[in-house]
């Protein structure tokens, strides 16, 4: 695919989810853009084949309570540059906050933000800001697009400090991941900023403005691919630093020193994770950084994602332990309970305990012990025989259908024993299975099979649907696939699901299948498809034989935040008793 990219072409817009501060509502009436602090009025700086085109039009004169449609009322205007302005609304059909981005139809860039608003809700992934409405009407352009109102902007994050080593490659590897797969569909971004990041409430990263901010600054690149990776990469760097990786401030964030150059993140801020400090500079080597270890450069999205996934999975941090509030003596435990403490008197000190009498050391003491304890003895044999003689008296009565019970013994097929526990099979490796696209957090795979609950696999949110929000590379569901390391007889499972509520099924490949790759090669049936609670414990009649067993979720419940979500825990795989 060519690497040209134009605004007309990228992926969706998905900004105006920005509150003002107060410098920055006096910036956009003084007409500066707040997005990038220059002059709304010229030209971008041209960077990487990077350029902008001054706009002719002004913005639409509208106003708080206009309504477009009958239906978008608009309620607060969150940016006002370069010929555009960008709302909040509310959608009363749906009862719900929007965003809405505005310009005249006359306006030069009008017909490709409307091509770039379309082309982005056509790839209807999640891990972007959708677009829900592109219309033409009464002279005005306008854009709708998702309101996010418990995500925060990476801009204000990094304004209270950089960010864990572990929340930092949670950034570059979800933002890495969702830009190869837009760049896959030939959609570029071309304009990753700090305030395009959005962080939700879950820890999950969305992108907002992907084709249509470029589209409405005029924004376009020789190199789109190149173009976003040195972007994630700054992303990545500020995340680290909480440095620009530029000499010019922006953002919030202070630009590095004049004339030295693009240091590495461990030169500028101590305790930086190397491993994602050199990532970090391998991104923007594009732009004459030299990545230590002489590995190579990234310049795709996809190199970067493939760079990330490659490393050691960094664990998030432990949690600090708490010491448990000091136990206090209270007035109930000492026995004054209802009645008053005189003055004077300590009542938090514990009263003295009687030592317990001696053990009877003489000989009738000895005698009277022996004897009680032979009373004891012949009581207990005494109840025993006569529960023992009711219970086969019992056994020997006419059953239900009317035969006698001739075979008492255990282990026979009228007296079967409880079945015996199986045996734990190791689990050699496991994978996310998505047999029609990019995993989406195949380094979180393998927390559903390392023995710890209280770690899981967990999917993206959804919107929409359930069945993953009905998109076509999700229509065979998605879950985890577990190699036992050679073909094994299965005959138990059990499985702690992240969440109730989850459609769930377990299937098994062939013994003679090699690796699988869609779902028509799972084509041993261990479980049906059904509604599951947390845990789910399925025995089979007749063990089968596999290396490869699926668990597979096929519809996610509602996470009570507006989309669905579901997940995996914990998969145990047993074999026969032996």
């Amino acid at each position: 695919m060519a690497e040209r990219s134009t605004a007309a072409v990228d992926v969706a817009d998905n900004s105006g989810n920005e509150p003002l501060t107060a410098q920055a509502a006096q910036a956009t009436s003084d007409g500066v853009d707040t997005q990038n602090g220059r002059a709304a009025d010229g030209p971008m700086p041209d960077k990487d084949g990077e350029r902008t085109n001054p706009a002719p039009a002004a913005a639409p004169e509208l106003h708080s309570g206009h309504k477009l449609a009958r239906r978008y009322r608009l309620e607060e205007c969150v940016t006002r540059v370069d010929g555009f302005s960008s709302w909040r609304a509310m959608d009363e059909k749906l009862r719900r906050a929007v965003g809405v981005h505005l310009m005249p139809a006359d306006h030069a860039r009008a017909r490709s933000v409307l091509a770039a608003a379309r082309s982005s809700a056509l790839l209807g992934d999640p891990r972007f800001v959708q677009v829900l409405d592109a219309v033409e009407e009464n002279d005005v352009v306008y854009v709708v697009h998702e309101w996010l109102p418990d995500a925060t902007e990476l801009t204000a994050i990094l304004a209270a400090g950089p960010l864990e080593a572990h929340d930092a490659y949670q950034l570059v590897s979800q933002v890495s991941q969702a830009m190869a797969a837009a760049h896959r569909e030939g959609l570029a971004h071309l304009r990753l900023t700090p305030s395009a990041i959005l962080r939700t409430s879950t820890g999950q990263y969305r992108i907002r403005g992907l084709a249509v901010n470029a589209a409405l600054r005029g924004i376009t690149s020789e190199t789109p691919q190149r173009a976003d990776t040195e972007a994630i990469g700054a992303l990545l760097y500020a995340a680290l630093t909480q440095r620009w990786p530029y000499e010019s401030d922006a953002y919030g964030l202070t630009g590095l020193p004049k004339g030295v150059g693009l240091i590495a993140p461990d030169q500028v801020r101590a305790g930086v994770h190397r491993g994602l400090g050199e990532l970090a500079m391998r991104a923007l080597a594009n732009d004459g950084a030299t990545a230590s270890r002489q590995e190579p450069a990234c310049t795709t999205p996809d190199e970067l994602a493939k760079a990330v996934a490659a490393m050691p999975r960094i664990r998030p941090p432990e949690p600090a332990f708490t010491a448990p509030p000091e136990y206090q003596h209270t007035t109930y435990q000492q026995g004054n309970y209802g009645r008053p403490t005189p003055p004077g008197v300590n009542t938090v000190q514990s009263r003295p305990v009687a030592p317990p009498p001696p053990p009877l050391q003489s000989r009738t003491g000895r005698a009277l012990k022996w004897g009680v304890a032979a009373l004891l003895i012949a009581a207990l044999g005494l109840g025993s025989w006569q529960l023992a003689d009711r219970l086969l008296g019992r056994g020997n009565q006419t059953g239900n259908s009317g035969t006698t019970n001739n075979n008492p013994n255990p282990g026979t097929d009228d007296n079967p024993k409880d079945p015996a526990p199986g045996t734990p099979l190791q689990i050699t490796e496991a994978s996310e299975f998505s047999p029609n696209a990019d995993a989406t957090k195949p380094k979180d795979a393998g927390k559903a099979a390392d023995g710890n609950p209280g770690t899981a696999w967990v999917t993206l949110q959804y919107k929409g649907y359930a069945n993953f929000g009905n998109l076509d590379e999700r229509k065979d569901g998605s879950g985890i696939v577990v190699d036992l390391g050679k073909v094994q007889n299965v005959s138990e499972l059990d499985i702690d699901l992240y969440v109730a509520g989850q459609q769930v099924e377990v299937r098994a490949a062939q013994p003679s299948a090699g690796h699988p790759g869609s779902l028509a090669d799972f084509n041993q049936s261990i479980s049906k498809l059904e509604r599951t609670d947390k845990k789910l414990h399925v025995t089979l009649k007749e063990p089968v034989q596999t290396r490869y067993v699926l668990v597979r979720i096929a519809e996610l419940p509602a996470d009570g935040e507006g989309g669905y979500r579901g997940g995996i825990s914990e998969i145990k795989v047993l074999g026969p008793s032996s």
